[in-house]
């Protein structure tokens, strides 16, 4: 009788230089038939993405076919590896770990309130520092809301320590931290699709052993995997939170459960509040970058009251950042 299906290989393809063929057949086969890369695979792989070394026809075939496949634990972990490897550091400010913030979405329906999270925490000492880009044509660019507030972009990571020392808050373009891990993002509307570096941007740690990592996801899924991933990414002196985004941006959503799960030192810590009930809490729709900058400033001034939500994931990152 004729075989229908190949046994899979003992040994898998190595990942050190072109042609990619063989690597593109085994995690191309489609979300059942993929296999996953090993741990040192993903990172030499990425690293070549990252370094811009895979021709444009085998990285579009790559990042489609994990796309399709969805990366394993080993992968993202291999991945965050070769990221890490390649970015650039900020010096840490002394006093309480600094809160990292990613921002690659920007504002669809309501008001982002990201800025608002970082200059409360800036308020009480606590450095913060934003790192994004915006290629949505769709949302308000994060950035025109920085701009709006009177919120200075950093031009490089040595100005981005100075800020972060003298004004606890400062805000970077990720190019500036990794332009390779920039660029592979960038390929966003070129493709059609998100791929893996939008994942493992979100994991990028620019002052290892004195942030804490905000990893905020909107999917189910990254739930589950950003989840078995953080502790072993926190191992050691490592900290971190993992949240439900709110519109793909780094806030709690002001009437929905939250969903803070801390990590530290490899230990994943529950940070949730005792009342988690949804809420019935009025969204502002002020997403337009004025609008929404007098809403943030009217919080800040105590004109408009604070969200109850916004005030539960301060107090789980002034625990991560302060104990």
């Amino acid at each position: 009788m004729r075989r229908l299906f190949r046994p899979w290989p003992q040994r898998r393809p190595a990942v050190d230089s072109a042609p990619y063929a063989p690597l593109i057949k085994e995690i191309g086969r489609g979300a059942r038939g993929a296999r996953d890369l090993t741990r040192e695979q993903a990172r030499t792989l990425f690293g070549q993405l990252l370094d811009g070394t895979v021709p444009d026809l085998e990285r579009g075939a790559i990042l489609i076919a994990m796309r399709i496949k969805g990366e394993s634990l080993d992968e993202l972990l291999g991945f965050v590896e070769a990221m890490q490897a390649g970015a650039a550091r900020v010096a840490a400010p002394a006093g309480p770990r600094t809160v990292v913030l990613p921002t690659f979405n920007g504002a669809r329906k309501q008001a982002n309130l990201m800025p608002l999270v970082a200059m409360l925490l800036a308020r009480e000492g606590i450095p913060v520092l934003i790192h994004g880009r915006h290629d949505f044509d769709s949302r308000i660019s994060p950035f025109e809301l920085f701009e709006a507030l009177g919120l200075p972009v950093a031009a490089d990571v040595e100005g981005a320590g100075r800020q972060l020392a003298s004004d606890r808050l400062a805000i970077l373009p990720t190019a500036a931290l990794h332009a390779g891990l920039d660029a592979m993002m960038a390929l966003r509307p070129r493709l059609g699709l998100r791929n893996s570096s939008h994942s493992v941007a979100k994991l990028l740690d620019p002052l290892p052993g004195r942030s804490v990592r905000v990893v905020a996801v909107t999917h189910p899924e990254y739930v589950d995997s950003m989840g078995q991933a953080l502790p072993l990414l926190s191992a050691g002196d490592g900290r971190a939170l993992l949240m439900r985004a709110s519109e793909g941006e780094a806030y709690l959503h002001l009437r929905r459960k939250a969903h803070l799960q801390g990590f530290a030192n490899g230990q994943a810590v529950d940070l949730n509040p005792q009342s988690n009930d949804d809420l019935d809490w009025p969204l502002s729709p002020a997403c337009e970058p004025g609008a929404n900058a007098d809403f943030i400033r009217a919080i800040l001034a105590g004109t408009a009251p604070m969200p109850a939500r916004i005030g539960d994931q301060l107090a789980a990152l002034r625990r991560l950042a302060v104990d």
